[in-house]
């Protein structure tokens, strides 16, 4: 069994927590509660839980703070957040696993089942740190976290070229030196995701990095060229709407 801590300032929370984890009681097991910063270190380190359930804010601090005094993450982690908007796009580009409050049954047990899964703590430590730049307000590179089965990898946004549809459940990423990279999730994901730092969706099958792009060539129903010297095709359907945001970037 994955023994389980619950870190959560409201104490209906962890009743509810509690009582979710419970009915999956034969895969965990929970080993204790805390309220707050103060309390989630102590039990993290005298009870060396596997998985900590861990709420953003609480009274004497946050989950950031807490994790950065333990150093080094040995247990795999679920954050739990009572705003929509703090964070998430944080959150979704480093591939960090978190609920919303009021908390569904449905979302704890997809991020429960998705805990079972995850072994290496390799892969934790790589998202946290990915989850933790991308946090402070300073930093203006962004990154994002890309898995498959049998590696993870960190790049940074701006080093991403384009996106590319492979397959319909897959993603091919494309980088400077024409490496690539293969993710299984769909396009349109990511298409979500960097929308707002400057990629546009040319075509049903490429997400692109407008700082990218060199030229757009009319001829031949019209096709961008990277500074790499990739050319794409922009869709008919798409040219307008990229035109007008190219021509504005």
């Amino acid at each position: 069994m994955i023994t389980t801590l619950i870190i959560d300032d409201e104490r209906n929370a962890r009743k509810i927590i509690r009582g979710i984890v419970e009915s999956v009681a034969s895969e965990f097991e929970i080993v204790g509660e805390a309220h707050d910063v103060k309390s989630g270190l102590e039990q993290i380190r005298k009870l060396r839980p596997e998985l900590v359930l861990l709420d953003i804010d609480m009274p004497d601090g946050n989950a950031f703070n807490l994790l950065q005094q333990i150093g080094k993450i040995d247990f795999r982690i679920i954050f739990i957040t009572a705003h929509s908007d703090y964070a998430i796009q944080a959150f979704r580009f480093s591939a960090v696993d978190y609920i919303l409050k009021p908390i569904i049954s449905t979302e704890l047990f997809r991020a429960l089942d998705k805990a079972k899964k995850t072994f290496e703590m390799e892969e934790v430590n790589v998202k946290l740190d990915a989850l933790l730049s991308n946090l402070k307000p300073s930093e203006t590179k962004k990154k994002v976290v890309l898995k498959t089965t049998g590696s993870i990898l960190c790049v940074d946004i701006d080093d991403i070229y384009f996106c590319e549809s492979d397959g319909g459940s897959y993603t091919r990423f494309h980088f400077q030196d024409k490496s690539k990279f293969l993710v299984s999730k769909p396009l349109k994901e990511y298409d979500e995701m960097l929308s707002g730092s400057n990629f546009f969706r040319i075509h049903k099958s490429y997400l692109v990095n407008l700082d990218k792009i060199v030229s757009y060539e009319k001829q031949a129903g019209g096709s961008v060229i990277l500074d790499n010297q990739i050319e794409l095709t922009v869709s008919h359907r798409r040219r307008e709407q990229f035109l007008t945001r190219y021509m504005s970037a």
